[in-house]
C-alpha cells in the first residue's frame, strides 16, 4: 500500500530498504568533507531539493546526465540518519511511472555510511559498481529490477 503523505508514495522505490544514493564528484565530496557542516548540492537552492536514488535506479541519472566522467563516487546514505525530509516523487524529468527520492534541506555527514567509487566505462556509461550488487545479493551481469 502507498503511503498516504503527499509526495511520499514509494510505491515505485524500496520499501524496506533506508539505503539512498547520491552521486557526487569525488573532489566535491572532499571539499564537503573539509568544510565539516551539512552539504548542500549544487542547483538545490533552486530547486528545493537534493537527487537521491537507489541501487535500483541510480544508473538512470547516471547514464543520462554524468555519461563518461570518471571522477565520480556513490555516497551510501542511511536514511534513518537525515534530519530533512525525504519525498518520493516523479523524476526531473519525468521517467515513467518511477519515483525518486529528494531530499529537503541539507545532507547530514553523518549520514553517509559509505563512499563507493563510480567510475564510468569505456564507452562512458555505467555499471552499478560490485560493491553493490553483492550487497543486493547479486553476481556481476545480473540485471538489477
Amino acid at each position: 500500500m502507498a503511503d498516504p503523505t503527499p509526495g511520499t508514495d514509494r510505491s515505485a522505490g524500496p520499501r524496506d530498504s533506508a539505503e539512498l544514493l547520491h552521486i557526487i564528484g569525488r573532489q566535491e565530496w572532499a571539499s564537503a568533507l573539509e568544510l565539516g557542516r551539512p552539504y548542500d548540492a549544487p542547483g538545490q537552492a533552486e530547486v528545493g531539493f537534493m537527487h537521491l536514488s537507489t541501487p535500483d535506479v541510480v544508473l538512470i541519472p547516471a547514464n543520462s546526465f554524468y555519461a563518461g566522467r570518471d571522477d565520480l563516487v556513490l555516497l551510501v546514505i542511511d536514511e534513518r540518519r537525515l534530519s530533512a525530509e525525504v519525498r518520493w516523487e516523479e523524476g526531473v524529468p519525468p521517467v515513467g511511472e518511477l519515483r525518486f527520492p529528494h531530499l529537503y534541506g541539507p545532507l547530514d555527514l553523518g549520514a553517509v555510511v559509505r563512499v563507493v567509487d563510480f567510475p564510468c566505462g569505456t564507452d562512458g556509461s555505467f555499471e552499478l559498481p560490485a560493491d553493490l550488487l553483492v550487497d543486493r545479493g547479486l553476481g556481476p551481469g545480473e540485471i538489477v529490477r
